[in-house]
């Protein structure tokens, strides 16, 4: 009988990419592949570490199913990913329910991480060449069939003072187009309607491999293939993207009109302190150029209140730039002194200030994006289909405005079933707690 393994995968789209990859190899080798990671025969755990926060919910989750262990629920415990990586030395030490260490340069290994410790061997470590240049196995996907995740390339160049990445996962490394492509095309063969490109930085695909940014041609040879219907961008770093990069954002059709541009915040000398390329003046004038070429843009960023050096007058800064160009989606963070960085060093503002102005902006944002909902009332938008509550007799789902994940769903009924993974138009018709609700209009072909 095959051994049973169950994961659990925490963090961002990119590490969900890993354990899929784990997954893959896993099966492929023989082992059963179990949706949860209880009573099973080995449990793997794929951490992030990026910040404070994620560590601390990455070693929640190893305590919990050490628990299970220590119970007989679970057999044996591997933990990977970017907590591994970056505390290699003191995981083992500090955590000894677990029987085994992948680094974020060893995800391939976990084959044999899982044949050693089954067959009885303790504390084993893999740490493999975090700069070495990407391998892709394939992967078993963890998302729902309908969309999955393209991870154009690894690791990180930009040296943010804020940011473990580049010490976690290594150097930025394109993966060759043509693989992109292969594997795009095969996820689309397998149903997959919606794809989802991400990467640390997008805007900086192909630089390494080509000698030029590349992620405009690749985007216009993705949307050729059939059988996909939306294409999504992640994680565009703002001073990378050329006009001719937004020209294809704004003329491919299969290009959802959403974009995720992480700007943290607009501060002049903040953005120099933490090592951002442009300024403000810069990002004013490419969020005015991507609303005219763009028109029903929704933009996605990220804001860190509490960054070195913010004092009131910087926050009211970049309070009034998020009023002045009403980005829809917006995620604020409190500034997280991690160790090693250059940030960490600096002088921020106490914790307690930074929680304050982070839930201003939250508050701030909870009304723009009242306001942007108001407009949409009584327009049709076509919504990917998601699933059906009973409980609420609804079903629910997500147009180009809301990403997988993070931005919730539209609500609406229907007059005959629809399925998860099929695309229909809904009429907006009001909203509850943020989010949209309407009814089906027609369905979408």
């Amino acid at each position: 009988m095959a051994y049973s393994v169950g994961f659990v995968s925490l963090g961002c789209a990119k590490n969900q990419v890993n354990t899929e990859q784990m997954m893959y190899l896993l099966r492929e080798a023989g082992y059963s592949i179990s949706e949860v990671p209880d009573q099973v025969d080995l449990a793997v755990v794929n951490t992030c570490g990026f910040i404070e926060a994620a560590a601390s919910e990455a070693i929640e989750t190893i305590l919990t199913l050490a628990r299970a262990k220590a119970e007989g629920r679970v057999g044996k415990l591997i933990v990977a990913g970017c907590l591994s990586q970056r505390y290699r030395d003191e995981m083992l030490g500090e955590l000894p329910e677990v029987d085994a260490v992948l680094g974020t340069g060893s995800y391939n290994d976990i084959v044999e991480a899982a044949n050693r410790v089954l067959d009885g061997e303790e504390h084993l470590t893999f740490f493999g060449d975090i700069n070495a240049a990407v391998e892709e196995p394939k992967r078993v996907l963890s998302t729902p069939g309908y969309f999955a995740y393209l991870r154009i390339a690894e690791g990180c160049d930009n040296r943010c003072s804020y940011c473990v990445i580049p010490s976690i996962r290594g150097r930025y490394r394109s993966r060759p187009m043509e693989e992109l492509l292969a594997e795009a095309e095969a996820l689309a063969a397998g149903g997959v309607r919606e794809l989802i490109v991400v990467a640390q930085d997008t805007s900086r695909y192909g630089i390494d491999l080509y000698g030029e940014r590349r992620l405009a041609e690749l985007l216009q040879a993705l949307c050729r293939i059939d059988g996909l219907r939306w294409i999504r961008v992640h994680y565009l770093y703002p001073d990378e993207m050329s006009d001719r990069l937004i020209d294809v954002l704004a003329r491919e059709p299969k290009i959802v009109k959403y974009l995720d541009i992480p700007i943290q915040h607009v501060n002049d000398t903040i953005l120099r302190r933490m090592n951002r390329r442009g300024d403000k003046a810069y990002l004013e004038a490419l969020f005015r150029k991507l609303r005219e070429w763009i028109p029903g843009l929704v933009l996605r960023t990220s804001l860190i209140a509490g960054l070195p050096g913010e004092d009131e007058a910087a926050f009211d800064e970049l309070c009034d730039f998020l009023r002045r160009h009403r980005l829809e989606r917006v995620g604020a963070f409190v500034f997280s002194p991690e160790e090693g960085t250059p940030a960490a060093r600096m002088a921020y503002p106490p914790r307690e200030v930074a929680q304050q102005r982070a839930e201003f902006l939250a508050e701030l944002q909870s009304r723009i994006l009242d306001a942007y909902n108001e407009t949409r009332m009584g327009t049709l938008e076509t919504v990917l289909c998601e699933g059906f509550q009973p409980e609420t007799g609804r079903y629910f789902g997500r147009s180009y405005a809301e990403s997988a994940d993070i931005d919730g769903h539209i609500w609406f009924t229907a007059g005959r079933p629809v399925a998860p993974g099929e695309f229909v138009t809904v009429r907006l018709e009001g909203a509850e707690d943020g989010e949209p609700t309407g009814r089906l209009e027609e369905e979408v072909s």
